[in-house]
């Protein structure tokens, strides 16, 4: 009461209001550059850039040109010719096997590991916990050790010397990681979502397809380009299981490229130029959502 009479009285000044304190850096002040992640940012790009420049500037040179001159050096004339030798021999045929692969594979495992995944989220019984650590040990089993029995099955499945010898193993060895990004991914999910749609009457099915599916697009495509990587460019399944050059895939074809004397080797890279597009392309398609995808459920 006393506070509103006096500035009823005439003349009064009223008080001053709080003025905001503002945190943050001083007005006028920079902040120092850091010099040091420069550095090592650009000592990393050029570790990264060499290599690329390597390849793509011998590609486009002779057998003489590359023989005679370093292929750092700029190439005064380009030529498309190993391209040319590349796309007229089988390489057509091995990147179509190569495609065929590495869609099924990754088709196979997220159609897996999604539902999997979305079980093992929403259930916290024992025995699937239990059958999910049971499938993890996979991490830790390299395909390099199982190589013998996968053969073994493979041809008493009468399957050797076919692609589907090829998805089989290498989508059974990508599925531990696939389970384990989707898991922690759909357990980023608040359960009151979850509750909503059981109020809602959706079943199972329906809250995987409106809700999951939708919610967990970063981690299908973090699985979608890891396992389409592995595949790609998968060489030990590839060399033990087939055999005919009409099932070939592309690390196996750069082998004509090696004769009995020598390699040629700007054919050889040009290749690989041409085996590296694809992948690269989706991974720019994919890149933004591999981050969120990988680190998913790590930060609880």
């Amino acid at each position: 009461m006393a506070t509103t009479a006096a500035l009823a009285e005439p003349g009064a000044v009223p008080p001053a209001a709080p003025r905001r304190v503002r945190r943050g850096r001083p007005a006028g002040r920079r902040e120092k550059p850091n010099w040091l992640a420069g550095v090592l940012a650009t000592v990393w790009l050029v570790i990264v850039a060499v290599p690329l420049y390597y390849l793509v500037s011998a590609s486009l040179r002779t057998r003489q040109d590359y023989l005679s001159t370093s292929p750092l050096t700029p190439t005064g004339e380009p030529t498309g010719e190993n391209y040319s030798t590349v796309l007229s021999g089988g390489f057509a045929q091995y990147l179509l096997n190569n495609m065929i692969v590495t869609v099924a594979t990754v088709a196979i495992v997220v159609a897996v590991t999604v539902p999997a995944a979305y079980t093992v989220a929403r259930n916290a019984g024992r025995t699937v916990q239990r059958i999910f650590s049971v499938m993890l040990i996979g991490l830790a089993i390299p395909a390099q050790a199982t190589i013998i029995p996968v053969y073994l099955l493979i041809t008493q499945m009468r399957l050797y010397d076919t692609l589907l010898a090829i998805i089989l193993p290498t989508a059974a060895f990508a599925l531990p990681v696939a389970l384990l990004v989707m898991t922690n991914s759909l357990r980023d999910i608040p359960s009151e979502l979850y509750e909503a749609q059981t109020l809602d009457g959706a079943g199972p099915l329906a809250v995987l397809r409106h809700l999951v599916l939708p919610l967990a697009k970063p981690a299908i495509t973090t699985v979608a380009v890891f396992t389409a990587l592995n595949a790609w460019n998968g060489f030990l399944f590839p060399l033990v299981l087939t055999q005919s050059r009409d099932t070939r895939v592309l690390t196996l074809g750069l082998w004509d490229f090696q004769g009995q004397f020598g390699t040629n080797v700007p054919g050889l890279l040009a290749a690989v130029t041409l085996s590296v597009v694809p992948i690269f392309v989706l991974y720019l398609v994919g890149r933004r959502y591999l981050l969120s995808g990988l680190t998913a459920g790590f930060g609880k």
